[in-house]
């Protein structure tokens, strides 16, 4: 157990709690499993990262999209700070005669994998947010933008910020974060995420549509697709041309690495 001033960059401590306990790492699967969005975007991610080949999986939890990239012929590589996790996985993944190799490591610090070494990338379910501080995500972000191969396609999945316009209570969220953000005491789209089994409260940064993509973009990336979400079974924003940038839960992003001229 690190103390709080050895924590790794983009890791608070209530992060590190949730990722290191047991419990939380058998019950993940049952926790999620009525939730949309996890066949939502493991659909969007064999849309675009096409043809099959090697694929890290950053925040690859209990191997939901890893598991499903095998029966794909993907050559996926699961990473994740987890090590309860990634033994749900090693098990979920023996059950099933997959061999995927499973890497305990922050997604802030991944210099353990070459240059080039992967076709694709993928960062599912909001995980991206989780990392606390804008220079630890952009760091991240130009991690998997080294590890791609010229023409790889990343895939991120970020939450929205606007959303929270259409309720009262996230009005009232979004008021305390901009006061927070104006008194100093926080950044700009910083979320206090309840605490969820036990664990936390954990911090969610909420993205706005030009914030990711211009993360994306600043690190060397080409936007292929940005894909506004909604709560229905389908995922699908309807008129998505009517404010969308406002109404849209979150985004699913498909960016290509650009190639070397």
């Amino acid at each position: 157990m690190p103390a709080d001033w050895q924590l790794p960059p983009g890791v608070s401590r209530s992060l590190w709690d949730y990722f290191h306990d047991p419990q939380v790492a058998r019950a993940y699967d049952q926790t999620l499993a009525d939730t949309p969005l996890l066949t939502i975007d493991q659909a969007f991610v064999l849309e675009h990262c096409r043809p099959p080949g090697s694929l890290i999986d950053l925040g690859a939890g209990t191997g939901r999209l890893a598991l499903t990239l095998v029966q794909h012929a993907y050559r996926p590589v699961a990473v994740d700070l987890s090590p309860e996790m990634l033994k749900v996985l090693g098990a979920k993944a023996a059950t099933v005669g997959a061999d995927i190799p499973c890497v305990c490591a922050n997604l802030v610090e991944l210099e353990m994998f070459a240059e080039q070494s992967f076709d694709h990338a993928a960062c599912l379910f909001g995980t991206l947010g989780l990392l606390v501080g804008a220079e630890a995500r952009r760091r991240f972000v130009e991690h998997v933008q080294r590890l791609l191969k010229p023409g790889g396609v990343f895939v991120v999945h970020v939450h929205n910020r606007w959303w929270n316009l259409w309720t009262a209570a996230g009005r009232r969220l979004l008021f305390r974060e901009m006061l927070a953000s104006w008194l100093g005491r926080g950044a700009a789209g910083d979320y206090a995420m309840p605490s969820h089994q036990g664990v936390g409260p954990l911090t969610m940064h909420l993205f706005t549509y030009r914030e990711i993509v211009r993360l994306l973009r600043s690190s060397g990336f080409d936007i292929v697709e940005v894909r506004p979400l909604s709560l229905r079974a389908d995922g699908r924003l309807a008129f998505s041309w009517w404010f969308g940038r406002l109404r849209s839960y979150g985004y699913l992003v498909a960016a290509r690495k650009r190639s070397v001229t």
